[in-house]
């Protein structure tokens, strides 16, 4: 299947055909494909130099490993994972608390792993986390073989997961914050310019990490 012959292909080519019917068909594209999540964008820190120190198999090993520790940890919090992309893990959650609680999960389970191995082996990561209306769509239905996710808070958490995270941090747009039921006091705001836009995004430290 590819995005022409699936029904987001089809509801979408209708769009372009039928403008004035933008409206109508964009509900339909959401009651279909529509969630209200937490998304979560993890990605694992130090590509570059491990990948020049060690070479890209090395990393490939790391990231193999980071992901047997990291995965059932998410699903073990409700997390749904929805890809494995590179050196990132895409997945929603219910609401932000699970998705804050399963990367602290993460940070200490990476932490204890790294205790018993080598310095060229350490694992680190940072985290990105929105929340709001997202589409998730199945394999075929935008050209892809699994599952994928779109939307604006989708783009903001890979944003500040992959782009504005720090070594060991976690970083909540807006919207994951004012969800955020637990907010714990050692939160940290930052006003950025994201795509033109200023924006308030929320630092959480993780302080029990090894240091990076």
């Amino acid at each position: 299947m590819n995005i022409t012959t699936s029904v987001l292909g089809k509801l979408l080519q209708e769009r372009n055909e039928y403008p004035a019917r933008a409206a109508e068909i964009d509900k339909n594209i959401f009651d279909t494909y529509g969630q209200t999540r937490a998304i979560f964008v993890l990605d694992m820190s130090g590509f570059s130099r491990m990948t020049i120190q060690h070479g890209i198999v090395h990393f490939l090993s790391m990231i193999h490993r980071m992901s047997t520790i990291a995965v059932p940890i998410i699903e073990g919090f409700g997390g749904d994972v929805i890809k494995l992309e590179a050196d990132n893990i895409f997945a929603v959650f219910p609401e932000v608390d699970a998705a804050v609680n399963a990367c602290q999960s993460i940070t200490h389970g990476l932490s204890a792993a790294n205790t018993m191995l080598p310095k060229e082996n350490d694992m680190r990561v940072s985290i990105g986390i929105g929340y709001g209306e997202i589409l998730i769509v199945q394999g075929g239905d935008m050209n892809t073989e699994g599952r994928d996710l779109y939307g604006t808070e989708v783009n903001l958490a890979s944003k500040l997961g992959e782009d504005l995270c720090e070594c060991g941090e976690i970083l909540l747009t807006e919207n994951a914050f004012e969800r955020l039921n637990s907010k714990p006091d050692d939160l940290e705001i930052i006003e950025v310019a994201i795509s033109g836009l200023q924006l308030k995004i929320y630092k959480l430290k993780i302080a029990t990490i090894l240091p990076c």
